[in-house]
C-alpha cells in the first residue's frame, strides 16, 4: 500500500518543493535521498513526482548545468530567420548539436526576423564563433539572415521557491 494516497497532501508536496528548490544534492542515488527525507519509499516519492508532472505542477526535472562553473565562460544566443518550410527539421537538427544547450523556435516580430533561437557556450569566444558558423553551415541556403547575441552578465536561474513553513511557538 502506498503512503501517498493524492496529490492534495499539501504538507507532502510543500515539503518536497522546500527539499528540491535548490536543486538534488550530488549523491549516488538522489531519489533514495529524497525519499528518506519525505519518509516515503524511493517507488512512492517516483510516483508522485510521476503524478505531479502529470497534473502540470511539475513542467521537467532535469540537470541545469552552471557553464560558468565548468569553464564554459563564454555564452551566445544565435539567432536566425530560416525558411518556415524547413525549421522543423532544422531546428531539431541544430537542437541535436553538441555544444548547443537549447534550441527553440519563436514566431518573428516587427523589426526581427529571426526565428530560430540556439544557445551556445565555449570557453572562449572563438569557440562560439566557431559554433555559430557550424550552425551556418547546418542551415544552408535556409537560412537567409543571423546573429549572434552575446551574454555580458551572468544571470542567476532558479526553479520554484516558497518560503519555509513558519512555525509558532
Amino acid at each position: 500500500m502506498s503512503v501517498y494516497t493524492s496529490p492534495s497532501d499539501e504538507g507532502l508536496v510543500r515539503r518536497l518543493i522546500e527539499l528540491t528548490q535548490a536543486g538534488l544534492p550530488l549523491v549516488a542515488d538522489p531519489w533514495a535521498w529524497l525519499a528518506s527525507a519525505l519518509g516515503l519509499s524511493v517507488d512512492d516519492t517516483l510516483a508522485l513526482l510521476r503524478r505531479l508532472q502529470a497534473e502540470g505542477a511539475i513542467r521537467r526535472i532535469a540537470a541545469i548545468p552552471n557553464h560558468y562553473r565548468l569553464g564554459y565562460r563564454h555564452n551566445g544566443m544565435t539567432v536566425w530567420d530560416v525558411d518556415d518550410a524547413e525549421i522543423a527539421r532544422l531546428g531539431a537538427l541544430i537542437g541535436a548539436q553538441p555544444f548547443v544547450s537549447h534550441c527553440y523556435r519563436r514566431p518573428r516580430q516587427e523589426g526581427w526576423p529571426y526565428n530560430l533561437f540556439a544557445m551556445v557556450h565555449g570557453r572562449d569566444a572563438s569557440d562560439i564563433e566557431a559554433y555559430r558558423n557550424q550552425i551556418r553551415a547546418l542551415l544552408g541556403n535556409a537560412c537567409r539572415a543571423h546573429e549572434m547575441l552575446v551574454s555580458s552578465r551572468i544571470l542567476k536561474k532558479t526553479g520554484l521557491r516558497i518560503a519555509a513553513l513558519q512555525h509558532s511557538a
